[in-house]
């Protein structure tokens, strides 16, 4: 959740730059904003991605969780299985 506050706060910190240095006449400023922006949006991208692919795994992983518990008559493994789908969900919804 971390990596996600960063990279929302250079993509803000990164605007106000850009636009403060278009308003003040400093091209400097604001492509120095304009590249702190875009860094904070690739990386929101790639932690998203990221999270995502998290997502899927855990999502097989249940489902295998699930298989296996429900033809093994074991269900703490079948209820691990659960919790790891519906946590891939979460994770996919991000």
């Amino acid at each position: 959740m971390t990596d996600r506050i960063s990279n929302t706060y250079n993509q803000t910190v990164g605007s106000a730059k850009e636009k403060i240095g278009k308003a003040v006449g400093s091209e400097h400023l604001t492509s120095h904003g304009a590249a702190q922006k875009a860094e904070g949006e690739i990386n929101q991208q790639r932690t998203t991605a990221e999270t995502h692919a998290q997502g899927f795994a855990n999502q097989a992983q249940g489902t295998a969780q699930k298989a296996v518990g429900g033809a093994t008559n074991d269900p703490e493994l079948e209820a691990r299985g659960h919790g790891n789908v519906a946590m891939g969900d979460v994770q996919r919804n991000l």
